[in-house]
């Protein structure tokens, strides 16, 4: 009998890396076009779609809602419309932990006449959805909550639905809210002004979802960010075939390594499949690094970063002070690459992380701490000190991706790292660490 395999990765200290990587699909755009296509007048074919938990979530649900999903070859699937009603009229949907697959799907089977259960694992149910919620039921959604009120799991049943000519919803908790809310509107088919109160975060990703509206027939009206007109008549019609930008907020661990192994002669590191032209608000990502001291250059399809002249003769990137508000997920690599940097690095307007897939605020500053640094946690913020003495450390990940992914860069501070649970990265990426292993140099 073999003997268990065991649940971390140990990875040794890592001296330089340079290459090239060829990005995933973004899971943003995936997830999103997936239900977008599901829902369309006709069939497309989605290419370069990112084969990972999240996606395989959404996927296995709208085949139980009936839509006709096929392999079109790698990376790539034909959905066949359901011209905006799904077949199966009553389901029980499991949608793990994937966020853009819960928020987005709950609001349109709000809308659609059947009667649904939606869950999740149990993460799931610590992750707020009642704004949303709330927003549905001024359209006469029948939505009722089967535990903690404001939490998964959903039942949702055939509500009164109609257009109220206005609908209001919170913006300051999560931009998925406002995206759902969006993307469900046009199975109304009168015209409806959505109104967000407070300030709306992560506005990039409500930009995402705009723009895929957009590529399949629905154009949104923005007044700023505060109002968003849904046009009457609107219906989602397939473009026929459409590719899927590379992940953003993937290419941060690989442009962050490039900038850190630049100070000790390695770099640079190249990611293709993003670049200028990218509609992800995670791109921005090489504009802080640039304030860090890396340099970035890039086109339309691929961006690549390495240390700055000045960051090489002195052996360490600069300190920043920044507000994180547009690039939430990718902020979290700033974390790491704080560690290498002359002095304490503060990241503000963050608190979205602690509703993700773990509370990364709090994550971070233990796990961060391990490695020799000092940390100072807010309510919205997270300012991070450099160690005076690297440490080795066992890395805890949370069932979280992004942890996994981000610490896995403490290996180039010289120090051996072992990251528990480095499986939780099929969420996203599920072969990163064969990939990151790929551009090391030996």
């Amino acid at each position: 009998m073999s003997a268990a395999k065991p649940d971390y990765l140990d990875l040794p200290p890592i001296r330089a890396v340079r290459g090239t990587v060829r990005l995933p699909g973004s899971k943003s755009i995936s997830n999103r076009t997936l239900l977008l296509a599901a829902l369309a007048q006709g069939a497309t074919t989605l290419r370069e779609v990112l084969d990972s938990d999240d996606t395989r979530y959404m996927l296995a649900a709208l085949r139980v809602l009936g839509v006709r999903c096929e392999e079109a070859g790698a990376r790539a699937v034909t959905v066949h419309g359901s011209n905006g009603r799904f077949p199966v009229k009553k389901a029980d949907l499991f949608l793990g932990n994937a966020g853009t697959a819960v928020r987005p799907l709950s609001a349109v089977l709000a809308l659609c006449g059947g009667e649904y259960r939606v869950d999740g694992v149990a993460r799931m149910h610590e992750r707020p959805i009642g704004d949303l919620v709330d927003a549905l039921r001024q359209l006469g959604a029948d939505i009722r909550y089967l535990g903690n009120a404001g939490f998964p799991p959903l039942a949702i049943g055939v509500g009164a639905v109609r257009s109220p000519g206005t609908v209001s919803i919170r913006g300051n908790v999560s931009s998925q809210y406002l995206t759902g809310l969006l993307m469900a509107l046009p199975l109304l088919g009168a015209r409806t002004v959505v109104r967000v109160d407070g300030e709306l975060i992560s506005k990039p990703y409500v930009e995402i979802t705009l723009n895929a509206m957009r590529r399949f027939g629905v154009p949104v009206e923005r007044d700023d960010w505060t109002t968003f007109t849904v046009p009457a008549g609107a219906r989602y019609v397939s473009p026929g075939e459409l590719y899927v930008e590379g992940d953003a907020s993937s290419a941060s661990y690989f442009l962050a390594a490039g900038a850190i192994s630049g100070l000790t002669g390695g770099g640079p590191v190249r990611v293709e499949g993003v670049g200028r032209d990218s509609t992800q608000g995670d791109v921005r990502f090489a504009e802080a690094l640039q304030q860090m001291g890396a340099t970035v250059s890039m086109n339309g399809h691929w961006i690549e970063a390495t240390a700055g002249r000045d960051a090489q003769q002195r052996g360490k990137l600069h300190a920043v002070d920044l507000d994180c508000n547009h690039i939430p997920d990718a902020a979290m690599t700033l974390a790491v690459v704080a560690l290498f940097t002359d002095g304490t690095t503060t990241l503000r307007n963050i608190a979205s992380w602690r509703v993700k897939e773990t509370d990364r605020i709090a994550a971070m500053a233990t796990e961060l701490a391990k490695l020799g640094a000092t940390v100072e946690e807010g309510r919205d913020y997270l300012r991070i000190t450099p160690p005076a003495a690297w440490r080795a450390a066992a890395i805890d990940t949370y069932d979280d991706h992004r942890m996994a992914m981000c610490f896995s860069l403490a290996a180039l501070g010289g120090v051996r790292v072992r990251i528990n649970d480095p499986g939780c990265v099929a969420k996203t990426f599920p072969d990163y660490f064969e990939v990151l292993a790929g551009i090391v140099q030996v």
